[in-house]
């Protein structure tokens, strides 16, 4: 295991309801938690962790199904990795913290966990930054053959008869290389180290067949639950801050400060000169919007 955090950011395995949550903790001040993205782990967050360290107590979690976390075991319906159950645990981990309030930013399937959190949770989430999405629901609605060609693993992952995990676990270092490697890196390429990290975690098949589930749930249960909430006029209500690159299908497909209005009262938004990894490819300009943005800068 290569720990590429600060000795500072302590280590520790928070159990919510049965399921171990992988944790890093460092810094005083006002609570945020940091939720990564696929197929990566906390790590998405080394450079901006330790900056927002500075003035407040940062969580670090590997989801469930993904890095050090447990992966339980999924069911016919996919409802062991619903975003609903996801936000759940990382609740409870931020309550056995002793936080019952907090800030939450997620990358990537950690902005869909951190979305479905303020929405299920909203007396205890007090800000919201989404990186580099548009909620699910509003993805689905809007499939073309662009989507297709740039979102084509939702569906590639999203496939049953254990088709996807037979292939990736064929080569997973070529899975993670390929899908990281070939893109623009901003201000930071990928070192070595981060990526042999990522590889070792996805290595794991038990962790290859975890995120597919998390796919599975989000072309699924997940959606349910978006309708659910979408019938009933359910929105969140804490500020919102949506960051993305400009490089990315997110940042060229999308305006994305106004799709997230359409779910949201108090949206910001602003692009960055990288593409789809945003705390990694452009970690300073990223801790500055969120510093700024979670001490009310807004």
């Amino acid at each position: 295991m290569n720990d590429l955090l600060p000795a500072t950011f302590s280590r520790r395995t928070v159990d919510a309801d049965g399921v171990r949550i992988h944790t890093r903790v460092a810094g005083e001040g006002p609570p945020v938690l940091l939720l990564h993205g696929y197929p990566q782990t906390h790590l998405i967050w080394r450079h901006v962790a330790p900056l927002l360290a500075a003035t407040h107590t940062v969580v670090l979690t590997d989801l469930r199904g993904y890095g050090d976390s447990d992966k339980p075991p999924s069911d016919p319906q996919h409802a062991a990795y619903a975003k609903r159950v996801m936000a759940r645990d990382q609740l409870l981990v931020m309550r056995e913290l002793g936080f019952d309030r907090f800030a939450v930013a997620g990358h990537d399937r950690g902005g869909r966990v951190a979305h479905r959190l303020a929405l299920d949770h909203p007396e205890a989430v007090s800000a919201l930054a989404v990186l580099d999405i548009v909620p699910t629901r509003h993805a689905f609605r809007h499939v073309d053959a662009d989507f297709g060609r740039g979102y084509y693993h939702w569906f590639f992952l999203a496939a049953g008869n254990g088709i996807p995990e037979h292939l990736i676990g064929a080569d997973p270092d070529f899975w993670i290389r390929t899908r990281m490697g070939g893109r623009p890196s901003g201000d930071t390429p990928f070192t070595p180290a981060v990526l042999d990290e990522y590889v070792r975690c996805f290595s794991d098949p038990a962790a290859i067949h975890a995120s597919c589930e998390d796919y599975r749930a989000a072309a699924g249960i997940d959606l349910v639950h978006d309708e659910e909430d979408a019938a009933a006029g359910r929105r969140i209500a804490c500020p919102v801050l949506a960051l993305w690159g400009e490089h990315s299908f997110v940042g060229r497909q999308y305006d994305v400060p106004a799709v997230w209005r359409e779910y949201a009262d108090e949206v910001q938004g602003q692009a960055l000169p990288c593409d789809h990894y945003v705390p990694e490819e452009a970690p300073d300009r990223t801790a500055g919007l969120l510093a700024a943005f979670l001490r009310g800068g807004r």
